[in-house]
């Protein structure tokens, strides 16, 4: 018999909010943290949702007494924090971390690598603190990464050696990251409109986030959700561009869907990669036309959050479980026209639903391409 693997804890640290409530109260509210902030000195300001950290520092120093941490482990640790309090850390407890860049920011004005920019010290620096005995696991995987990292959680307990696990994800803004996409001509404008007609390019953002992920329920939790199938398939299209038919997006839906037992009536809500670039958007609804999900409702969180690379996958799963516990339908914010070649039902505002079985989606550069299926029970 198949093992049951469940998410019954999380946390995220954002710009609308340092907690799971304050965040969702914000995003009914329709409230966004996309502004528009200064982030490189020789260019203009540019949108984007970035933490104020003048209230990262004082909400840190009322959590941690230490001063050695970069901002971005900050974040990390202020997520992460709630949720080892609440479970234990064991010898048989894995730590797996999800980020694009990680601390990046290092990099600037060095003549030489420092540590911290390692991905491996990174994971190793937080694991430490906390009291992690197994060696961590990183997931760096492009934009999939937040969504890969969930599944690989889901591997390792089903398999037996772990049995339970901790999931952090989090990305920062950088100069490296906004110059970039910058080169790509990728970033909008404005604020991001996910499949909307005049999208012109995403907005960067930041956020971490954490999931506590085990088969062993205790008969306490204040929920659980199953993750019911899970599935991560490259197309190798092209380096940064979609496949123009959807291939590796549509063979992950379908994977995980058939993992998960569920037909396409049976999805009742799709939180979608929703970038707002123009071949993104149009790859999506291409491959969801082709599983048959073109009515299922669906949203896109980068109005609100804009693009937080590793941590985009994670926190978008957060948000949608807590849609789920709340049956409520968040809009994509700043959508108004379809502007892709295939039929979506994006939600254009509140509403009341029902929701048991989330999709999960994303994809990002080099062809990777990632979903899962979520249960709520």
């Amino acid at each position: 018999m198949r093992k049951e693997i469940y998410i019954t804890d999380y946390n995220c640290v954002t710009p609308l909010g340092f907690d799971v409530s304050s965040n969702w109260n914000a995003l009914v509210e329709g409230k966004s943290g996309v502004a528009l902030h200064k982030i490189i000195d020789s260019h203009e300001a540019f949108y984007a949702s970035m933490i104020d950290s003048e209230k990262l520092d004082a909400t840190f120093g009322d959590h941690f007494d230490e001063t050695h941490f970069t901002r971005l482990e900050k974040m990390f640790l202020l997520s992460l924090e709630p949720l080892i309090k609440r479970h234990s850390v064991s010898e048989d407890t894995a730590f797996i971390l999800s980020t694009t860049k990680g601390n990046i920011s290092l990099l600037k004005n060095r003549s030489e690598l420092p540590e911290g920019v390692y991905l491996s010290a990174l994971a190793q620096k937080i694991a430490g603190y906390f009291g992690f005995t197994k060696k961590p696991i990183v997931v760096s995987n492009a934009c999939v990464s937040g969504v890969m990292a969930i599944a690989v959680a889901k591997s390792m307990i089903s398999t037996g050696k772990y049995k339970d696990a901790f999931v952090i994800a989090g990305d920062e803004l950088s100069e490296f990251v906004i110059s970039g996409f910058n080169s790509f001509q990728a970033i909008g404008n404005g604020p991001c409109k996910p499949y909307d007609k005049n999208r012109n390019g995403i907005n960067i953002g930041e956020a971490a986030a954490a999931v506590y992920i085990t088969s062993a329920l205790s008969g306490n939790e204040k929920f659980r959700f199953k993750i019911s199938g899970d599935s991560a398939v490259n197309d190798a299209n092209h380096i940064s561009g979609p496949s123009r038919t959807g291939d590796g997006l549509y063979a992950s839906i379908r994977t995980a869907m058939a993992e998960a037992k569920v037909t396409p009536e049976q999805i009742d809500f799709i939180s979608a990669h929703g970038t707002a670039t123009l071949y993104n958007d149009e790859m999506e609804s291409i491959a969801f036309s082709r599983m048959n999900l073109q009515l299922i409702p669906l949203n896109s969180m980068k109005g609100y959050y804009g693009h937080c690379l590793g941590a985009s996958g994670l926190l978008e799963s957060i948000i949608s479980m807590e849609s789920a516990l709340h049956s409520t339908l968040i809009p994509s914010k700043n959508f108004e026209e379809i502007g892709v070649s295939e039929p979506l039902n994006i939600i254009r505002e509140n509403q009341h639903a029902e929701i048991r079985y989330i999709l999960k989606t994303a994809s990002g550069f080099g062809g990777c391409n990632a979903a899962v299926v979520l249960e709520k029970l």
